[in-house]
């Protein structure tokens, strides 16, 4: 038996990894990459949000949005402090990356519209960050981010909650009923797309057999739906899925995946795509994109330059 066969099969059996030594190459890079990927993720969040704070209604609600965007913050820096400890150059990482590197979800790109759009954000994308990331807390192999995680998954649970409050307190207004439904519109769909191509195209299930989760990605789309179906029609908003009885899945009314029009922020139902595609759009980034990065790194790098002018 080989090494990445050994330890696939201890990992089977039960066994925690504590420290790089335990694990082989392979497990490393598919580890590294995934704690990128939920780093750049928690910190992008933070711009979108940010761009409405200032419309929040009451101080109560500044103060809930503060601390949203602080907490992911701090999700950013549990996933990156772990990256350092298996020997990342995190500044480099954060720092100096161009935009178009950073592996945040695509729906990151974008300015939010409005207040109503804070919510809808909080209740559908924190909701798939919730269910990843729940996920990754029950079946991870790698104890330490198995332990952070707990702190983790009950913020994230805190943010979906407030975006149900807020789209519950919006619902029950006639004259934001609209707004609400508009941002559900497009960010329905967009946090389906969090949780990657569909099963039948992955080629490699690594991540898996290590244990660095332990749903595919079409299963956590159904604990998404699971969740986000029911409390959508118990709001009222119009969304394009339904269970399914006969076969006890939920199921999409529109083609998944399809064509997005981005500078009206609008699915094109009467264009099904590819994930081919799908991926495409992804690498070439979102409109915000350059802007968002550019706004984590500004600090650094204007620290950088009054360095060297003192040097």
């Amino acid at each position: 038996m080989d090494q990445a066969s050994l330890l696939k099969e201890k990992i089977r059996q039960g066994f925690i990894l504590e420290k790089v030594e335990d694990m082989n190459d392979e497990y490393l890079e598919f580890l590294k990459q995934t704690l990128i990927i939920v780093g750049d993720t928690e910190l992008l969040s933070a711009p979108p949000l940010l761009s409405v704070y200032d419309q929040a209604p009451t101080l109560n609600n500044k103060i809930t949005a503060l601390a949203v965007i602080q907490d992911e913050i701090g999700h950013a820096h549990i996933a990156y402090r772990l990256l350092k400890d298996l020997g990342v150059d995190t500044d480099e990482l954060l720092y100096n990356r161009k935009p178009h590197e950073w592996k945040n979800p695509y729906a990151f790109d974008f300015e939010l519209s409005n207040w109503i759009e804070f919510g809808v954000f909080n209740a559908l994308f924190d909701r798939a960050g919730y269910t990843l990331l729940g996920d990754v807390f029950q079946h991870t192999s790698y104890g330490p981010w198995k332990r952070a995680l707990v702190k983790v998954d009950k913020e994230e649970l805190f943010h979906l909650r407030n975006g149900e409050s807020i789209m519950r307190w919006a619902m029950a207004k006639p004259d934001l009923r609209d707004d609400v439904q508009c941002a559900v519109d497009w960010m329905f769909l967009m946090a389906l797309e969090f949780f990657g191509v569909a099963d039948n195209l992955k080629s490699r299930n690594q991540q898996l057999e290590y244990k660095l989760k332990g749903k595919t990605n079409d299963e956590l789309r159904q604990v998404w739906l699971s969740t986000a179906v029911p409390f959508c029609e118990e709001v009222g908003v119009k969304i394009p899925a339904h269970y399914d009885e006969s076969t006890g899945k939920y199921v999409l009314e529109v083609p998944f995946p399809c064509k997005f029009d981005v500078e009206n922020k609008r699915w094109l139902f009467d264009q099904p795509d590819t994930w081919e595609n799908v991926v495409k759009r992804f690498k070439k980034r979102g409109p915000q994109n350059k802007q968002f990065v550019e706004r984590i790194q500004r600090g650094a790098l204007e620290l950088e330059a009054l360095r060297r002018e003192a040097s």
